[in-house]
């Protein structure tokens, strides 16, 4: 697949020249570092107003106030919680694995900050006072996007091997967990990615933005767009696919045996990673830098040119950064088999089927030279997201009186321990007590409420009736 979408890129780059890579050949060592240090502090900074964000976002879809408190409207309260951790007293576990239990939050946060790299963030930007003009790009290459698949599956090392190091159970199941989540939802994500490779026919993130031009891929690749949106949720392990560290479950998952700064760290990959698959989402899907109909028409253009693309392009971010917490204050979390059957038995069969469509829409358009890809891919798209909505809509909830839907009784009991029922199956109700000994049932007294003394005796003795 890597070499089919190659040799597309070839072929659409010498149909349209315009689909080529950005020009640093201006860039100096020094323009270069100045650009990198420039990403750090915008992902700092921005995962500081994240957590405000989220927090006065949640704190409204829940009537409630939320920071109010440390400076105007609670701005300064990310700060105070970030200095709270920075300094909170460093707690080690005696029996970790020292250098392994320091390093992974380490290999979390690095490759979380290398995925904008070659995130373009704009159109050639002047600086002021000067003459000088650079990409809002640190770099680019034909192969961007791979690279950001690259580094995104690095993350998940910092995970396991925080987990594995902790020497705790807990943080292990968390990090095992968090490795099968991860696997399950990057297949998806990544598929719905080579779909944007098949159409723009190139794999430089600049390239894919100079693509939608005239129509984002969000609108032409709706089914891909969707398929990204549900993966990234479950990559980044937030609601309701939160499993490896929920709380009612596993304590703090893998981060069980964390404090101090070196939680941090970890809290500090989590956001920045929600910043990497929101910019992804932009570059790819969303038309990157570029401002949106009808604003993209304002002074012939003038409005997709120098600083302006870097306003667009924050705006679009944190367009999807509401999305995460839109879905955090409105859904629950899912229970892990059913976490799983949506990963492997909905959304990567769709992906599949749908990147088979496409690509026979592509192949006949590169073959056959009619070009009509442009107006039949949307109108493609359209048919696959109405199919998959009557496909997919809950069948068990629609009852006819005629066929009335029965539920199913189980024994909660089965194997030994005590389960809770699965969609569609009731529990029997309960009529007894349940000592220490083992599981007591007793009849109910339709009398003043007294109990059968000889099973009253029973319980008293721990012996079954």
């Amino acid at each position: 697949m890597n070499a089919l979408s190659a040799m597309a890129a070839v072929v659409r780059a010498a149909e349209d020249p315009a689909l080529t890579t950005a020009d640093f050949s201006d860039d100096t060592g020094w323009v270069v570092a100045v650009k990198a240090v420039l990403i750090l502090v915008f992902a700092l900074v921005s995962v500081l107003f994240a957590l405000w964000f989220e927090r006065r976002l949640v704190a409204r879809m829940q009537s409630r106030l939320g920071p109010n408190v440390r400076g105007p409207l609670g701005l300064f309260q990310a700060v105070y919680d970030a200095m709270k951790l920075l300094l909170k007293e460093d707690i080690n576990v005696s029996r970790a694995d020292k250098v392994i239990y320091i390093i992974a939050p380490m290999i979390s946060v690095f490759a979380s900050l290398m995925v904008f790299a070659v995130i373009p963030m704009g159109d050639r930007v002047t600086i002021p006072f000067t003459d000088f003009s650079t990409p809002a790009q640190l770099t680019d290459f034909p192969v961007a996007v791979l690279y950001i698949l690259a580094i995104t599956s690095i993350g998940v090392y910092g995970i396991v091997l925080g987990g594995w190091s902790s020497r705790s159970t807990y943080s292990l199941l968390g990090s095992v967990r968090s490795t099968a989540q991860v696997i399950s939802y990057e297949l998806t994500m990544g598929l719905s990615l080579v779909a944007v490779f098949i159409v723009s026919g190139s794999m430089s993130t600049s390239a894919i933005v100079t693509g939608q031009t005239r129509m984002w891929y969000a609108v032409m690749l709706v089914p891909s767009f969707i398929l990204y949106l549900v993966s990234m949720l479950g990559e980044t392990n937030r609601l309701p696919f939160d499993l490896p560290e929920a709380e009612g479950e596993l304590v703090s998952g893998y981060m069980t045996e964390y404090s101090s700064m070196k939680f941090a760290w970890f809290f500090l990959a989590e956001y920045i990673n929600m910043l990497n698959v929101s910019a992804i989402a932009t570059t790819l899907f969303l038309g990157g830098w570029r401002a949106p109909w009808p604003l993209s028409l304002v002074g012939a253009g003038t409005l997709n040119t120098g600083w302006w693309t870097l306003i667009w392009f924050l705006i679009k971010v944190w367009a999807v950064m509401f999305l995460f917490v839109w879905v955090r204050g409105t859904l629950v979390r899912l229970r892990y088999d059913q976490f799983m059957r949506l990963g492997w038995k909905v959304l990567l069969p769709a992906s599949l089927g749908w990147l088979v469509l496409l690509t026979g829409v592509e192949a006949v358009d590169r073959f056959t030279g009619y070009q009509f890809n442009e107006w039949f891919i949307p109108l493609l798209s359209a048919i696959v997201v109405v199919f998959a909505i009557v496909w997919y809509w809950p069948q068990e909830n629609i009852q006819t009186a005629d066929d009335p839907a029965q539920p199913v009784a189980f024994d909660p009991y089965a194997g030994g321990f005590p389960v809770p029922p699965l969609p569609g199956q009731v529990a029997p109700e309960a009529s007894g007590a349940v000592v220490a000994t083992g599981v007591i049932v007793l009849d109910a007294d339709d009398g003043g409420g007294q109990g059968d003394a000889a099973s009253d005796e029973n319980v008293e003795e721990g012996e079954v009736p």
